[in-house]
C-alpha cells in the first residue's frame, strides 16, 4: 500500500467526511427505531419472524465483517464507504417498497452487508487520518455524534409512521443515506491505495497472517470489547423488561427513563475523549465497565419508577465516559499493513 500525501490535522476537517454523515446515519437508523418492529407487524407476522426482521441486518453485519476488512484494503477506504453507503440507501429503499416478509428479510440482511462495509472502511479511514495523540477526542466526539442522531431519530419516526405512514420513514430514512453518500463523494480523501494491480494475490493467506502476528490483542484487549458490547446491548433489553414486568410501569415510563439515561450518555463524550488522550486509554475505559456493571447491579436493588431512573442514569454516565474507546483502542492497535483486515475481526469480535 501506498500512503497518500498527508495533510496536516484538525478535527475540523473530520465535520464534512466523517462527523456528519455519522450523525446523519445514525438518526436515519433511529428513525427506524420505533417503527421497524411495526411495519414488520403489519405484513402479519408471529412475534419470532419480527425477531427474524430486525435481526437479519445484525446478521449481514456479521457475515461481513472480516470480508469487508479484507476487500477495502484492496478496493480503498473511500470507494468502499461509496459502495457500502450505496447499499445501504438501496436497501432501506427496498424495505420501504417491500411487499413480503422475504422482501423484508432480503433487505435487511444486504442493509447488513451495506453497514458492515461502511462502519469497517470509516473506522479504518479514521485510523489513517487521525494522530493517536488526538485519536481519543475525535473518535469520543465520533461517538457522540452518533449518540445524538441516535437520540433524535426515534421521535421523528414515530411521528412520520402516526401522520403518515410505516413506510415513510423507510423513505426519508433512505433520502438520509442518499445525503450522506453524496458528502462521502465530496469530501472523502483517499487515504491508500494498492500501489500496483492484483499486490494482494492471496486475501485469505494475507487475512491469516495478520491474525497470526494479532491474535493476543484480539483475544485480550477483544475480551474487554465483547464485555462492554454485551453490557450495552443488555441495558436496551433488562430495562424495558424489568420497568414493564417487575415494576409495572407503562411504555411512557420506561421512554422517559431511556430518554433521560441518553442524554445522561451522549453528553459525556468530551470528558471521555480528554481522558484518553490526557491521561491514557484505560482511565476512561476501566471506569466505563466499573460504572456501567454498578449502575446494572442497582437494577435489581429497585423497586420503582425513581429507583429505577437513578440506576439507568448511572448507566448512562458509564457508558458515555466510554464513548469511542473501543474504536480508539482498535485504532491504536491496527497495524500500518493489513489494517483493513485486523479492523474487520475486530469488528467481528464486538459485534
Amino acid at each position: 500500500m501506498q500512503n497518500l500525501p498527508e495533510k496536516p490535522f484538525t478535527r475540523r476537517s473530520l465535520v464534512l467526511p466523517i462527523y456528519l454523515p455519522a450523525c446523519l446515519l445514525s438518526f436515519g437508523g433511529g428513525i427506524l427505531i420505533p417503527t421497524l418492529p411495526l411495519y414488520a407487524k403489519s405484513f402479519d407476522l408471529s412475534l419470532s419472524l419480527i425477531g427474524l426482521v430486525i435481526a437479519a441486518k445484525d446478521i449481514g453485519i456479521l457475515i461481513t465483517d472480516v470480508p469487508a476488512g479484507i476487500l477495502l484494503e484492496r478496493i480503498g477506504r473511500k470507494l468502499s464507504m461509496l459502495i457500502g453507503a450505496l447499499v445501504v440507501t438501496l436497501s432501506t429503499l427496498g424495505m420501504g417498497l417491500a411487499s413480503s416478509f422475504f422482501e423484508l428479510i432480503l433487505y435487511q440482511f444486504i442493509g447488513g452487508v451495506g453497514t458492515a462495509l461502511w462502519t469497517i472502511a470509516r473506522h479504518t479511514y479514521m485510523t489513517d487520518v487521525v494522530p493517536v495523540p488526538e485519536r481519543g477526542r475525535s473518535i469520543a466526539l465520533f461517538g457522540g455524534v452518533n449518540r445524538i442522531g441516535t437520540f433524535l431519530g426515534p421521535a421523528v419516526g414515530g411521528y412520520l409512521g402516526v401522520r403518515y405512514s410505516l413506510r415513510a420513514p423507510f423513505f426519508l430514512c433512505a433520502v438520509i443515506m442518499g445525503i450522506n453518500l453524496f458528502l462521502c463523494f465530496l469530501f472523502i480523501v483517499e487515504t491508500k491505495r494498492p500501489a500496483t494491480i492484483g499486490q494482494h494475490k492471496l486475501p485469505l493467506k494475507q487475512f491469516a497472517a495478520v491474525l497470526k502476528t494479532h491474535h493476543r490483542a484480539l483475544t485480550t484487549a477483544g475480551l474487554g470489547q465483547v464485555c462492554v458490547q454485551t453490557l450495552r446491548a443488555g441495558r436496551r433489553i433488562i430495562i424495558p423488561l424489568y420497568g414493564s414486568e417487575v415494576l409495572g410501569l407503562d411504555v411512557q415510563a420506561v421512554g422517559v427513563i431511556f430518554s433521560i439515561s441518553s442524554a445522561i450518555d451522549m453528553s459525556m463524550f468530551p470528558v471521555a475523549g480528554f481522558i484518553m488522550d490526557r491521561f491514557g486509554r484505560r482511565y476512561a475505559t476501566i471506569p466505563c465497565f466499573f460504572i456501567f456493571a454498578t449502575g446494572m447491579v442497582m437494577v435489581s436493588f429497585t423497586r420503582d419508577f425513581t429507583s429505577l431512573l437513578i440506576a439507568t442514569v448511572v448507566m448512562g454516565f458509564g457508558n458515555g465516559l466510554g464513548s469511542g474507546t473501543m474504536m480508539t483502542l482498535g485504532a491504536d492497535l491496527a497495524p500500518k499493513d493489513g489494517t483493513g483486515e485486523f479492523l474487520g475481526a475486530w469488528r467481528l469480535v464486538g459485534d
